[in-house]
C-alpha cells in the first residue's frame, strides 16, 4: 500500500504532463523536438559541471535553462534531426532532468527545472509559437489579397530566359479625378440675357502611383509617377533584366539608367533617359548606353577651404533700371567726389529717405496716392519747359548746379498747391498739372496707392546720393522718392515725407527718378546708373580675389589687357577706368591690382562692381584718351557712347564697339561645408578630386544630396592648399533642346589585380531651328579614352617596415598604379550645315508687337523732306529762323475714356446724348466686332481702346509760327499765311502728321 501511495500520484502528474505537451503543440501547429518523461526512483542528483568557455561569440546553451527551445535556422542554425530530448521527473527532488543525447550519448550536460521553472518556460514557448503562428498567417493572406495575384507560367523556354516561372505586379498609390462645373451670373443690364451667365466644366487629376513589377527573378519594372512633383525627374521608370552569373548578358536596363566612368578625365552621367547593356565575355566586359540627357553639368573649385568662381560679364550688361542717383547734382559731383579714393569727398550725407514705386502686388499697407514731378528740387529746367517754370533763388542759371531743395524753383509743394489748389485732389490731380503747363509721363506721373519700400528691399549710398534696388524695376513701374540731406553745414529736403503731416486723402508730392516712359530723349535717363554690374553672388570676399578689364582687338582677334595702339598700350586699362590707384597698403601707387574698396569700387555684401565714373566707357574713357594724345578720330574706334545715349537693347547693336569685358575670379568664405549651388542632386553624380587624385566618398568628403552640399571630412586637405574640384549634375532645370549621350566602356581583366579598360562616348545637342546665334552653337564632340588600373599586396614591404624601429604595421602594404589617357574630337551636328553656322543675329525671326492704341506712344512728325514743292518749309532756310513750323495744321490724337461712351449713373455727363454716344467717331468698340470668335477670361465683352486721330487743316499746328506773307531768307514764299481769323489760308495745302516715338520703334 505504501508503494502505491507514494508513485501513483506521480505517475498521474507525468501523464497528465504529456498529455498537456501534444495538446499545446498541435493547438499552436509547431512541433517540439521530441523528448520523453521518465520516472526515475530515488536518483541523486548529479553534479553540475560549469560551462566551458567557447571561441565562437555565440551563446552556448549549456546550462542556461533553456535546452527545449528549438532554433528555427538563421545564424544560429536549426537543431539536427537526431538529437534527442529526454524529460525525467524526479520525485525525490521534485525537479525536471533534461537531457540532450544523440543515440545513447549525451552530448550536452543534463540539466534540471522546477516544477514552476518548467511551466513558466512552457508558457513561454506557447507565446513565442502562437506570434510566429500569427504573422506568417498574417504574410500568407497578404500574399492571397494582393490586387494582382502572382501569376505562374510553365514551360522550360520561360524559365530558361526569365529564371522562375511566376510573374508578379505589386501596383501601390492612389488616383483621384475631380469633376464638376462652375456657372457664374453677372446681373450687368448693359450686356445681353444671353452673355450674363458662363458655365465652365473643372476638371482635376492627382496621381500617385508606384508600381512594381517582376517577371521571373530576372526582369524587374519600377515606376514612380506623381501628378504633383515639382520636377520632372521626380517621375522615375525603370525596366531591367539582370542575367545570372554564367550569362553573357549580366544586365539590360531601359527608362531612367546611369552610366559610371572610372576615370576623372572622361566622366559619365547619372541623369540619363534610354537604355545600358552590359554584356560579359569570358574576361572582357562591355557596357553600353544610349540616351537623352536630363542634366546639366557643373564644376567647381575650392582651395583652402574656400570655393572659386569665376565672372564673365560684358560691358553691355550693366544692371538696367535698378540703381539711380537722387538727382541730376548727385550725378554732376559723382566722378570729382571720388578722384581720391578711398575718401568720399561729397560734404553729402543723407538722413533720412522714403522710396516709392508703382503697386504691383495686393500690398495695402504703407502705400499712398502721389504725385511724382520730375524736376521737383532741380536747379535747372532739365525737363518742364513754361512760363508759370521759375527759379525761387536769384543767381541760378542754366550752368549751375546748386544742392536740390524744395523751394528752388515754383515745383515746390507749397508753391504748387498755392497756385493750383487742385493737386491735392487725387480725382483733380492729373487736371491740375496739366494746367500747370506740365506734360504727364515726361514731367509727372500721378500714382494711386503706390507702395512704400521697406529699408530691406534696397541700399542707399548715403554719401553719394543714389539707391540700388534688391530687384529691377518693369517699364511700366514709377520709381519716386523724398528725402532730406546736410551738405557742407546745410539741410535740405526734397519731396514730402508720409510723416510730414499731409492728410492721407491728400496727394504726397514726391520727386521721380523713373517714369513709365523710359527714353533716352528727356534728361531723367541720365538718373538711371549704367555703371554698376552683377558678379552672380553675394558676400564676395576680398581675399584672391581678381578683376581685370580685356579688350576684344578686332585686328587680331585676341582679348587683351590694354588698348592695342597709341601711349596707352602700356596702360592696363583696369588703371585707365581708374580701378587700380591704390596698393595694397592703400597708398596711392597702382599695383596692377583691383582696388577692393568697399562702397567705392565695390559691393561685396550684393556682388557689384562699380566703376568710378558714371559712363566709364563714353565721356571719361574718352577723357583719359585725349589726355593720353589721342586725336578725335584715334578715340573713336575704343568708345562705347551708346551705351549711355540709347537703350540697351540699341547698343548691344554695335559690336564694332562693344568689344569690353570684365572678368576675374572671387572666393567664398572658407569652411569644409560646400554649396554646389544646386538641390536634388542625382545620386552618384558628384565627383571629387584633389589635386588630380580621386577622393573616396564617406571617406575623404559626404553629399547630401538633397540640399546640394558636399562636406570635406580630411581636413588635410583643407589645410595644405591642394585645390579640390567638384564635378556635378543639375538636373532641377536644363534647356528644352535634346542632347543625346552614346558612350561604350570596355574592361579587360588581365588578373585579380591589373585591369586594362577603353572608352569612347559621343554628346551631341540637337538646337530648336537651324539659325543659330553665335555663343550658343550646339557640339557634338565624341572622347576617346584609355584607362589602367594596378593594385597589389606587398608583403616584402610590409616586413621592410616592420624592421624599423619603434614601428609596428597595422595593416599590410599595397602597391597601386592607376594610369588615365583621353582625347576630344570635336564637333557639330550636321543639323546646322556642313560647316556649322552661327549666325550674328536673326532678322527673320524677330518680331516687334506694338499696339498703336496707346496715344503716348505717338509723337509729332518731322516734316517731309525731298518734296520742295508740296513742302517748301522743309528746303534749306535760315536755321535760326520760324519758318520750320509754317505750313503745320493742327492734328490730335486721343483715346476717349470709357465713360464717355456708354451710360453709367452719376458717372456721365449729363450733356452727353444716346445719339451722341453712337456715333461711329466716337463710340464703344467691343471686342467681339473685331474678333468675333474670342472670349474674354471673364465672360463679359471688352472693349477695345481705339486710337483716335483728328486732323484739322484750318487751325494752326503746334510750332506754326505763320503770318500773312510769309517769305523765307531769300524772299521765296513758304506758306500761304492766315486769316484775319486767325485760321489758315488753302488748308488744302496744309499738311500734319504723327510718329512713333523711339522708345518704340
Amino acid at each position: 500500500m505504501t508503494f502505491f501511495k507514494k508513485y501513483i500520484p506521480l505517475a498521474i502528474v507525468a501523464l497528465l504532463l504529456l498529455q498537456f505537451n501534444e495538446t499545446w503543440a498541435k493547438g499552436n501547429g509547431n512541433f517540439i523536438a521530441p523528448f520523453k518523461v521518465k520516472m526515475a526512483v530515488d536518483t541523486p542528483p548529479q553534479n553540475e559541471t560549469p560551462a566551458p568557455e567557447l571561441p565562437f561569440p555565440f551563446t552556448d546553451e549549456s546550462g542556461n535553462g533553456q535546452p527545449l527551445y528549438n532554433h528555427d535556422g538563421g545564424l544560429m542554425l536549426s537543431n539536427p534531426s537526431n538529437i534527442k530530448t529526454d524529460v525525467i521527473y524526479n520525485p525525490a527532488t521534485g525537479k525536471y532532468e533534461i537531457y540532450q543525447r544523440i543515440g545513447n550519448m549525451d552530448y550536452r550536460i543534463p540539466t534540471e527545472m522546477d516544477s514552476d521553472q518548467f511551466m513558466e518556460y512552457m508558457n513561454q514557448k506557447a507565446e513565442h509559437s502562437y506570434f510566429a503562428q500569427k504573422v506568417q498567417t498574417t504574410t500568407k493572406e497578404q500574399k492571397q489579397n494582393q490586387l494582382i495575384p502572382p501569376i505562374k507560367i510553365g514551360g522550360k523556354l520561360f524559365q530558361d530566359i526569365f529564371g522562375t516561372p511566376y510573374v508578379n505586379i505589386r501596383p501601390q498609390g492612389s488616383a483621384e479625378l475631380t469633376f464638376g462645373f462652375n456657372n457664374s451670373k453677372l446681373e450687368n443690364p448693359a450686356l445681353p440675357v444671353i452673355q450674363r451667365s458662363l458655365t465652365t466644366f473643372n476638371f482635376d487629376e492627382n496621381i500617385q502611383l508606384n508600381v512594381t513589377g517582376e517577371i521571373g527573378d530576372k526582369l524587374k519594372l519600377s515606376t514612380t509617377y506623381n501628378t504633383k512633383a515639382t520636377f520632372d525627374f521626380q517621375n522615375q521608370m525603370k525596366l531591367a533584366f539582370t542575367g545570372h552569373e554564367d550569362d553573357i548578358i549580366k544586365s539590360i536596363d531601359a527608362g531612367n539608367v546611369t552610366f559610371n566612368l572610372p576615370g576623372t578625365l572622361i566622366t559619365g552621367s547619372q541623369s540619363l533617359f534610354g537604355i545600358k547593356t552590359k554584356l560579359q565575355f569570358g574576361r572582357l566586359t562591355s557596357t553600353t548606353v544610349y540616351a537623352q540627357e536630363k542634366g546639366n553639368k557643373k564644376t567647381l573649385t575650392v582651395q583652402n577651404g574656400a570655393q572659386t568662381s569665376n565672372f564673365n560679364v560684358k560691358v553691355d550688361q550693366y544692371m538696367a533700371n535698378q540703381h539711380y542717383f537722387l538727382a541730376q547734382f548727385f550725378r554732376k559731383h559723382y566722378d570729382s567726389s571720388l578722384v581720391n579714393p578711398p575718401i568720399i569727398n561729397s560734404g553729402v550725407t543723407i538722413t533720412k529717405i522714403e522710396v516709392w514705386i508703382t503697386n504691383t502686388s495686393t500690398a495695402t499697407q504703407n502705400t499712398r496716392d502721389i504725385v511724382a514731378l520730375s524736376d521737383l528740387g532741380e536747379s535747372d529746367s532739365n525737363f518742364t519747359d513754361h512760363p508759370s517754370y521759375v527759379k525761387m533763388s536769384t543767381g541760378y542759371n542754366s550752368t549751375s548746379f546748386y544742392p536740390p531743395n524744395n523751394p528752388i524753383n515754383s515745383l515746390n509743394p507749397v508753391t504748387l498747391e498755392n497756385n493750383y489748389p487742385s493737386v491735392k485732389t487725387p480725382i483733380s490731380a492729373v487736371s491740375g498739372l496739366i494746367s500747370a503747363h506740365l506734360v504727364q509721363v515726361t514731367d509727372f506721373e500721378k500714382i494711386d496707392l503706390a507702395r512704400m519700400l521697406n529699408p530691406s528691399e534696397y541700399t542707399l549710398n548715403a554719401k553719394l546720393g543714389y539707391i540700388s534696388l534688391k530687384q529691377p524695376l518693369n517699364y511700366d513701374q514709377v520709381l519716386a522718392v523724398a528725402y532730406q540731406y546736410t551738405y557742407n553745414g546745410g539741410t535740405y529736403q526734397v519731396g514730402q515725407f508720409s510723416t510730414d503731416g499731409i492728410p492721407t486723402t491728400n496727394e504726397l508730392i514726391v520727386k521721380m527718378l523713373k517714369s513709365t516712359n523710359v527714353s533716352p530723349a528727356v534728361p531723367m535717363w541720365n538718373l538711371m546708373m549704367k555703371n554698376i554690374y552683377a558678379l552672380g553672388s553675394y558676400q564676395i570676399n576680398s581675399q584672391n580675389f581678381m578683376l581685370n578689364i580685356w579688350y576684344s582687338n578686332p585686328a587680331t582677334g585676341v582679348d587683351i589687357p590694354y588698348l592695342p595702339t597709341g601711349s596707352l598700350s602700356t596702360k592696363q586699362l583696369l588703371q585707365v577706368m581708374g580701378l587700380d590707384k591704390l596698393d595694397a597698403e592703400g597708398d596711392r601707387v597702382p599695383d596692377g591690382l583691383f582696388d577692393f574698396t568697399a562702397g567705392i569700387t565695390i559691393d561685396p555684401a550684393n556682388g557689384y562692381i562699380i566703376f568710378p565714373s558714371v559712363e566709364p566707357f563714353g565721356s571719361y574713357l574718352g577723357t583719359q584718351l585725349k589726355k593720353a594724345g589721342y586725336t578725335a578720330t584715334q578715340s573713336l574706334p575704343y568708345l562705347f557712347p551708346a551705351l549711355y545715349d540709347s537703350v540697351l537693347v540699341a547698343a548691344q547693336q554695335e559690336p564694332n564697339l562693344d568689344r569690353y569685358w570684365i572678368r576675374g575670379s572671387f572666393q567664398s568664405s572658407v569652411s569644409s561645408d560646400i554649396s554646389l549651388g544646386a538641390l536634388n542632386v542625382p545620386q552618384g553624380s558628384v565627383l571629387v578630386t584633389a589635386g588630380g587624385i580621386k577622393l573616396t566618398e564617406n571617406v575623404d568628403y559626404t553629399v547630401d544630396y538633397t540640399l546640394g552640399r558636399v562636406k570635406i571630412l580630411n581636413q588635410g586637405l583643407l589645410s595644405s592648399g591642394t585645390a579640390i574640384q567638384i564635378s556635378l549634375e543639375n538636373n532641377a532645370l536644363f534647356s528644352i533642346e535634346s542632347k543625346t549621350f552614346f558612350g561604350q566602356h570596355f574592361d579587360y581583366m588581365m588578373s585579380k589585380d591589373f585591369n586594362l579598360g577603353a572608352t569612347v562616348v559621343n554628346y551631341t545637342e540637337h538646337p530648336l531651328t537651324q539659325i543659330v546665334s553665335i555663343g550658343q552653337e550646339p557640339v557634338s564632340n565624341t572622347m576617346l579614352g584609355l584607362n589602367e588600373d594596378f593594385k597589389t599586396e606587398a608583403p616584402l614591404l610590409t616586413d621592410l617596415v616592420d624592421k624599423l624601429p619603434f614601428i609596428r604595421t597595422k595593416a599590410p602594404s599595397e602597391l597601386t598604379s592607376s594610369t588615365e589617357f583621353a582625347a576630344m574630337i570635336p564637333g557639330h551636328p550636321k543639323y546646322i550645315g556642313q560647316t556649322g553656322n552661327a549666325y550674328i543675329d536673326n532678322f527673320e525671326g524677330s518680331e516687334s508687337f506694338i499696339d498703336i492704341s496707346q496715344p503716348y506712344s505717338w509723337s509729332l512728325a518731322s516734316i517731309p523732306q525731298g518734296q520742295a514743292s508740296l513742302f517748301p518749309e522743309a528746303s534749306p532756310i535760315d536755321t535760326a529762323s520760324t519758318a520750320a513750323g509754317y505750313n503745320r495744321a493742327k492734328v490730335a490724337w486721343y483715346v476717349v475714356d470709357p465713360l464717355l461712351q456708354q451710360q453709367t449713373s452719376g458717372l456721365t455727363p449729363s450733356s452727353l446724348t444716346t445719339a451722341m454716344m453712337s456715333n461711329n467717331f466716337s463710340r464703344m468698340v467691343l471686342q467681339t466686332e473685331v474678333f468675333p470668335n474670342e472670349q474674354s477670361p471673364t465672360g463679359t465683352p471688352l472693349n477695345l481702346p481705339v486710337l483716335n486721330l483728328g486732323f484739322y487743316p484750318q487751325l494752326k499746328g503746334p510750332y506754326n509760327y505763320d503770318y500773312p506773307g510769309a517769305t523765307d531768307s531769300k524772299g521765296l514764299r513758304v506758306s500761304d499765311g492766315i486769316n484775319s481769323d486767325g485760321t489758315l489760308v488753302a488748308p488744302t495745302t496744309r499738311w500734319g502728321g504723327i510718329q512713333r516715338s523711339i522708345q518704340e520703334t
